[in-house]
């Protein structure tokens, strides 16, 4: 991410923090990995913003930068002013960060004493009555070298890119949803109103594409097939279907542009083709496709949310399983679409346990099973109701904790940071949220909430 930094100014205080500031909010950028964008320090008075000329100035610099900044830091090591805040926020159509200096203890004398505090409760008082949104540092006050700062980067990173990629989002919804599954019911008119366009596609055009598939593109994609797991058990027709699989829906990611696809994964794909398409979709949500089975689009867009955040690969799971008597952990799982960035171990290519239940052995090919990392993760999950868009975010871990073997699929154990017993899953069913969870690696909770809830007009709770 590139931040803009404007540095507020109240006039009587002393040049130098601002100077110092500079310095130090520079150096806490590079050190997160981040980019910056800043005035020219002679365009103002301390390379600062004061005034509301001061301020129309800076906001002429972010009209300039259009498109090179991804959010906008405030810096304030002093008091600041909001008259001049006002101005050069007041079109910046990004997310701001506001950060204010502490005072410390011993240097409360008019030489040293910044009152950033107070003048923090100002300027977020100006921008709230003119409805500029802005982003608060966990700490009221924080040095920009603390670790504390250094975790609002990593989390305000974490909304630009949420913020900036909600900004238009197609969904490929591939196939009509199974009577069976109404829970993965969607209002496409509240999605289309948060700027996500859904494509709906009939299997019959992924099938006519599947069929056409170019004999060199078959040949290549198919070997490129037996590297994303051990394919020893099942036959080279299996893999190039599977290959054919995954040439159609790139063909359809192409023509439509899309950012993430919903697919019927079943019974359709078992019945004419004996694959199930797990290992394609992992394969997908680790080129950075969001994919999701059982057409659930609502958790497609959530995948979407959460692989922003993190900017890494994310993967769609059931909520499926008691674990024994701790009423702390649940039993997350799938089928196989885990990005291979979230497994470890050797991958195997299995069948579907259930399809060869109900059509006979080797009718599902395409699980592919390996242990789920331990590691914190965020879950979240969406839905649509009341012509709006609703949602919900929680930090916690995937476990060491084994999964018998007999458990075909991927699964895992998670237990939750925030609720404790059957806290989540009582949450879920009492608000109507579907089996399915979204999650992703590391903790993106709040970045989730915030983007959803401050910037994007899409109801979230951040349990």
């Amino acid at each position: 991410m590139t931040f803009a930094i404007m540095y507020a100014n109240r006039g009587f205080f002393p040049g130098e923090v601002i100077k110092d500031a500079q310095a130090e909010m520079e150096k806490a950028i590079r050190d997160s990995g981040h980019a910056y964008l800043e005035m020219e320090g002679s365009e103002t008075r301390y390379g600062a913003v004061e005034t509301i000329a001061e301020g129309k100035r800076f906001a002429e610099f972010l009209k300039e930068n259009t498109g090179n900044f991804d959010g906008v830091i405030v810096c304030m090591p002093n008091f600041g002013d909001e008259n001049g805040a006002y101005y050069a926020l007041k079109d910046a159509h990004v997310p701001i960060l506001i950060q204010a200096y502490p005072d410390e203890l011993g240097k409360m004398d008019f030489s040293h004493r910044r009152d950033a505090v107070c003048g923090k409760i100002a300027l977020c008082n100006v921008l709230r009555q003119a409805d500029i949104r802005f982003t608060l540092t966990e700490k009221f006050a924080v040095s920009p070298l603390s670790e504390d700062f250094a975790e609002d980067l990593r989390i305000f990173a974490g909304i630009c890119r949420t913020v900036k990629g909600f900004q238009s989002i197609t969904v490929g919804e591939i196939g009509a949803r199974t009577t069976a599954f109404k829970t993965v019911r969607v209002d496409e008119t509240a999605m289309q109103r948060k700027r996500i366009n859904i494509e709906t596609i009939d299997l019959s055009q992924l099938f006519a594409l599947m069929d056409a598939a170019g004999e060199k593109e078959r040949k290549e994609k198919t070997a490129y097939i037996k590297t994303l797991a051990d394919f020893s058990k099942w036959s080279d027709e299996t893999a190039e279907n599977l290959a054919r699989l995954e040439l159609a829906l790139e063909q359809l990611i192409h023509a439509y542009s899309l950012d993430a696809i919903a697919i019927r994964c079943w019974n359709e794909l078992q019945l004419t083709y004996k694959i199930a398409p797990c290992v394609i979709l992992g394969d997908l949500n680790e080129k950075g496709i969001c994919a999701a089975c059982e057409t659930d689009v609502n958790n497609a867009v959530m995948m979407r949310a959460l692989m922003l955040a993190s900017d890494a690969p994310v993967m769609l799971f059931d909520v499926n399983n008691n674990y024994g008597t701790d009423e702390n952990k649940t039993v997350l799982f799938h089928c196989g679409p885990s990005p291979r960035n979230m497994l470890d171990g050797k991958l195997e290519i299995r069948e579907h346990l259930m399809f060869k239940k109900s059509y006979g052995a080797g009718t599902g090919v395409g699980l592919r099973v390996g242990k789920v990392k331990t590691q914190n993760v965020t879950v979240g999950s969406m839905k649509t109701e009341d012509g709006a868009l609703w949602s919900f975010s929680s930090d916690g871990k995937i476990t060491d904790d084994a999964i018998e073997k007999a458990f075909f699929g991927c699964g895992a154990v998670f237990v939750c940071d925030s609720l404790s017993g059957n806290g989540l899953l009582n949450f879920m069913a009492k608000n109507g949220y579907r089996h399915h969870v979204a999650i992703a690696q590391g903790k993106w909770a709040k970045a989730v909430n915030e983007a959803f809830k401050n910037y994007l007009g899409i109801n979230n709770i951040c349990l």
